[in-house]
């Protein structure tokens, strides 16, 4: 979108948008959260002069359009939502108030529902979900989050991780059985032990083809140079210690017996992005969850390496993989589609500056 000319208005409901090339994720696009559409006559009467496009008051409170009105806000707190009668758009929903509120501790959430003082939760950890799946009092409703990736990256500018037999290395020392039933108590879908790094389907995300394998390990690190080992720092947001912790222990420990000497580093939740953007961590545990499932769209926010985005934190960059991810994002043949995906996603793979761990559930 590039100009005003593009936006052509159909009638008082309907707007058509004009692009000058084919895009399967216009669509799409149009409904994740930043492109959101508001009600500009209501907006208009709060603009000023120092803020002509009412950015202020918009940010504060609803211009949008639904079943349901913002009641009362408490930003980090509490959002009290009541249900819209005038709305025209469907039928009505049954619930006519809903209260979502934040509490940060995963304990009390959890009492909050056996109490019967909440209605819904998630997000909480797999621990608490296995065991109030196990117990039987609540129903406990699981699916694997779609587009999601929990991994492990290796920055490929930071020696030794320039090196690809170091990688491969890491990837085979990864205890990941250990990680599935430790960290996750089984609620993610396993993303390792694949057959090859050619996927059966064009779809993502996909198994890798590592396997813990810690022999074959040691034998990589010796041909990198490495017999003895080196010293390095994982990395994890501390916000999300529930699961990163446990699992970067277990890595640290499994990295220890090939000779690898991991420094945990528990990066406080204010501070990660920054230095996620910085690029500087060598090797660091996070996860990503695309809001389009175009394994495209996936890669463009994670390989690509002319976007390189904040999400690269491998800082990897492989021309052909930027020419797939490109390609396919505008590819209307579906044999050539899936065949750009399948390319893409061996590239990756064989080139291991990130090594999958699970879907989560």
């Amino acid at each position: 979108m590039t100009n005003p000319e593009q936006f052509v208005v159909i009638d008082d409901h309907t707007i058509r948008i004009e692009f000058p090339k084919a895009n399967k994720l216009s669509l799409p696009d149009l409904a994740v959260p930043v492109p959101v559409i508001i009600n500009s006559e209501l907006a208009k009467k709060h603009a000023t002069s120092a803020d002509p496009w009412a950015f202020e008051w918009v940010g504060r409170n609803d211009a949008g359009g639904g079943p349901y009105k913002v009641d009362t806000w408490s930003p980090g707190s509490e959002l009290v939502l009541t249900r819209f009668d005038g709305w025209k758009s469907g039928p009505p929903p049954a619930i006519e108030r809903a209260v979502m509120r934040v509490v940060p501790s995963a304990g009390t959430r959890r009492a909050l529902l056996e109490r019967g003082d909440a209605d819904i939760s998630f997000n909480l950890p797999p621990k608490d979900f296995s065991d109030l799946k196990s117990e039987g009092k609540l129903k406990v409703v699981g699916t694997p989050v779609e587009s999601d990736l929990v991994y492990l990256d290796m920055n490929v500018t930071k020696k030794p991780f320039t090196d690809l037999k170091v990688r491969q290395a890491v990837a085979l020392a990864i205890p990941y059985d250990q990680i599935f039933k430790n960290a996750f108590y089984g609620r993610a879908v396993p993303m390792w032990g694949a057959k090859s790094s050619t996927p059966e389907e064009a779809t993502w995300p996909v198994p890798s083809p590592f396997s813990q394998d810690l022999d074959k390990a040691k034998k990589l690190l010796a041909e990198a140079g490495l017999a003895s080992g080196f010293s390095t720092t994982l990395s994890f947001d501390l916000s999300q210690a529930t699961i990163y912790e446990p699992t970067a222990v277990l890595i640290k420990e499994s990295l220890a017996k090939i000779g690898i000497d991991a420094t945990i580093d528990k990066v406080p939740g204010a501070n990660w992005y920054a230095n996620l953007n910085k690029k500087e961590m060598p090797m660091l545990l996070m996860g990503f969850q695309a809001w389009l499932a175009y394994p495209e769209y996936w890669f463009y926010w994670n390989y690509d390496g002319v976007n390189n985005s904040v999400f690269n934190s491998m800082v990897y960059k492989n021309s052909d993989v930027d020419t797939l991810i490109n390609a396919a994002r505008f590819e209307a043949d579906p044999t050539k589609y899936a065949n750009e995906i399948k390319e893409m996603i061996t590239k990756v793979f064989d080139d291991v500056p990130r090594v999958p761990l699970v879907d989560q559930i």
